[in-house]
């Protein structure tokens, strides 16, 4: 059994093509126990989707994918393959109410603090106040231990990860993919290798931009729309591939059949996320009259 934990909607804006209604339904048709939306830097589309999982008998679980700052010599705005590293991006899910108020507090913080970058960015201090009822999933290769796992420095690697782990204590997963891209294999051998070392677990995922292998070039084209690109330029930097679609259990179980705890620990981090939402009546900050 396996449990989607990453999952981009038409609600991410750059890079997603997802309509909820119809990847919940995907989900519920393959007998898939729960899903979440990680939607970039935003929950835009959180409680549409709460309604539309519960509605089909799909337990919603709720995140974002977010850029961190702090834990790396990132460089805000650089892009891979400049001299400095792009931001590291990880995954936040939502285990309680508690953590839902978290998240959006750092999700506003990021877009309004952040002295004009154009981008939201969570500093490293707000993420140490508020982490309560949260989960971190690191990222991948697109993450502060990724990043340093693939720049060969494997010593850098460790020392975050277990910044991380001591930050999210016994709420933090290393991430494992493969979809279709030349380093995944590299980064998976060197993450099981380093969470063996540091006792750490590890999580299956898979970057879900769109839902059938079909929809690929309607998500590139999105990408270019979103990036000033053109659709036919051999040139351009392409970031996705055609096997970032929305899988069936059964396919990422056999990708992931030689790491059966990475399959498992997708379903328990479902079990550790239960959100409950009050619906349909105002929400009214609490604000002095």
């Amino acid at each position: 059994m396996f449990v989607h934990l990453r999952l981009h909607t038409e609600f991410s804006v750059v890079d997603g093509t997802n309509r909820i209604d119809d990847v919940v339904a995907a989900a519920a048709a393959d007998r898939q126990p729960a899903l979440a939306i990680t939607d970039l830097n935003n929950l835009f589309g959180a409680i549409k989707f709460y309604k539309a999982a519960r509605g089909a008998g799909v337990k919603p679980l709720i995140g974002a994918e977010v850029m961190l700052q702090g834990f790396t010599d990132e460089t805000p705005g650089a892009m891979p393959g400049a001299h400095q590293p792009a931001l590291p991006r990880a995954i936040l899910l939502v285990q309680d109410h508690q953590g839902y108020l978290n998240l959006s507090e750092l999700l506003a913080r990021a877009w309004t603090r952040n002295d004009g970058r154009g981008q939201a960015v969570i500093q490293r201090a707000w993420l140490e106040e508020l982490n309560g009822g949260l989960i971190l999933l690191s990222g991948a290769q697109a993450g502060p231990v990724g990043q340093a796992l693939m720049a060969g420095d494997a010593r850098k690697a460790a020392d975050v990860a277990l910044q991380l782990s001591s930050l999210f204590t016994h709420r933090f997963y290393l991430e494992l993919q493969r979809a279709g891209r030349s380093d995944d294999e590299r980064h998976v051998t060197a993450t099981v290798q380093l969470a063996a070392r540091l006792r750490l677990p590890v999580v299956a995922t898979h970057p879900v931009q769109f839902l059938e292998a079909d929809d690929y070039e309607a998500h590139e084209a999105r990408v270019c729309i979103a990036e000033g690109e053109i659709l036919g330029n051999n040139l351009r930097v392409r970031r996705f591939t055609r096997a970032q679609y929305f899988k069936p259990a059964a396919e990422m179980e056999a990708l992931f059949a030689d790491v059966p705890s990475a399959l498992a620990n997708s379903l328990e981090i479902a079990r550790r996320c239960s959100l409950t939402l009050v619906l349909g009546k105002p929400q009214l900050p609490n604000f002095p009259i």
